[in-house]
């Protein structure tokens, strides 16, 4: 019997099927993927658990974002990039590594690819998510993208910083105790005096009304992105011909770090921006005024200052404007708020109470000089002072001091007429708080 050999089905028209890229397959396999959502959930849990701090301004929420990549998701790229660059050498498969039919130099940018790039997308992630969370409560001002991604360019040369340190480097406990110096050596350089600091990924900046100057993305970005490439190349080049390339990123940092040298000790990349800090006033007496970063907060603070308002409305020495921000040198009868952004939550004022108690305390501090406020008034005149906070505006339960000494006194101003307790609040408004033997007695 003969055997028949079966012919091979004809090819058929269509798409070739092409083998997954080396790049692609190591994305998909080792540490990369649990690095880049370890970094998504540090960042989430942090920017969480300071929710009310950030989520009404675009300012403080870039800011905190700012600090979380840097302190956080730095650190935990270069122990992770780190412990990925020993895989093969722990495997015992770094020789059939070596002996894939591809330059050493391209060999590594596909090996360092994971962790570069999956700890860059756990922090734009991070980022996406935070600032959908902010966009319905904040009013003035914008994100500012270009910091983000530097944040992301900077997580990755990290990232790729720790891979070429776990290759070179053969002790098992390399990684963690990199990570731990890293993050010693960032938030030390965040929290240092002088223009150095503008160097690190992690450098706070709290000025709600300023932006940053144009350039300082993009420069920072070939600062950290320059430095990792050269840690590449000065690993990755075998050939001694091609060793000078190593200084084309070289030069590129050094260049994009003399340009953020240069910059101011304390304002850094950072300048005023008047669009931001413009006034926005309502039509009450006294005005209310705040800035266009705050716009959507003002008819909640006029609401909670409406019951003083009404009282001081045509008094001598009221104030005649409410002001909280950077409004320029102060006009005759302005008057500072306390900080409504830090008393709000998701673009609203949960505590009207306690904003307009510390409202009245400010109205009623006044900047004295050594030695007044001393004599033998002084402490009489201190607590008609805090009586007068209360009858204006209780200080509510749990918060501010006893005011069982200024009790008599508050009880006094509330049985006054409508009439004596007007001409009573004038005359307090008159008098020198710096000199007790000026403050009237209930």
């Amino acid at each position: 019997m003969t055997a028949t050999l079966t012919p091979p089905p004809p090819r058929t028209a269509g798409r070739a099927v092409r083998a997954p890229r080396p790049v692609l397959i190591e994305l998909r396999r080792g540490l990369g993927p649990w690095t880049g959502t370890a970094v998504l959930l540090t960042v989430l849990v942090a920017m969480y658990g300071k929710t009310p701090g950030w989520q009404g301004r675009w300012a403080d929420a870039t800011n905190l974002l700012h600090v979380a990549a840097g302190l956080l998701a730095g650190p935990l790229a270069l122990a992770a990039g780190c412990w990925q660059g020993g895989r093969d050498r722990r495997r015992g498969t770094l020789d059939l590594w070596e002996s894939a039919p591809r330059s050493p130099l391209r060999r590594l940018f596909v090996a360092v690819a994971p962790s570069a790039l999956w700890p860059a997308a756990g922090v734009l992630l991070a980022d996406a998510v935070c600032l959908l969370a902010t966009w319905p409560y904040a009013s003035g001002g914008r994100p500012f993208l270009e910091l983000l991604a530097a944040d992301a360019v900077a997580v990755a040369a990290l990232g790729a910083v720790g891979h070429v340190v776990g290759r070179a480097v053969r002790w098992r406990l390399t990684a963690p105790l990199l990570g731990i110096v890293g993050y010693v050596v960032l938030g030390a350089g965040a929290y240092s005096q002088g223009p150095a600091r503008w160097l690190g990924p992690a450098a706070e900046h709290q000025f709600l009304w300023d932006r940053p100057v144009w350039w300082f993305g993009p420069v920072s970005m070939a600062w950290t992105a320059g430095l990792a490439l050269t840690v590449l190349l000065a690993y990755g080049i075998r050939r001694a011909r091609l060793r000078p390339l190593v200084l084309v990123p070289l030069a590129v940092a050094v260049a994009a770090a003399a340009a953020i040298l240069r910059l101011p000790s304390d304002e850094g990349p950072w300048r005023p921006d008047p669009a931001l800090a413009r006034p926005l006033c309502d039509d009450g007496t006294p005005q209310v005024c705040l800035t266009a970063v705050d716009e959507r907060l003002l008819p909640e603070v006029t609401a909670a200052l409406a019951p003083l308002n009404a009282r001081l409305k045509g008094l001598p020495g009221a104030p005649v404007r409410w002001v909280g921000g950077p409004f320029g040198p102060p006009r005759p009868g302005d008057v500072e708020l306390p900080n409504a952004a830090t008393a709000a939550v998701r673009g609203r004022l949960p505590r009207p109470d306690l904003f307009l108690n510390s409202a009245v305390s400010w109205l009623f501090s006044d900047t004295c000089r050594p030695g007044d406020n001393t004599g033998p008034d002084a402490e009489r005149a201190s607590i008609v002072n805090l009586a007068v906070i209360e009858w204006l505006a209780p200080t509510p339960e749990g918060y501010g001091p006893d005011t069982t000494a200024a009790r008599p006194y508050i009880d006094r101003l509330r049985a006054k007429s409508p009439a004596a307790q007007r001409d009573y609040l004038g005359r307090y408004l008159a008098a020198n708080t710096c000199h007790p033997d000026e403050v009237p007695v209930p």
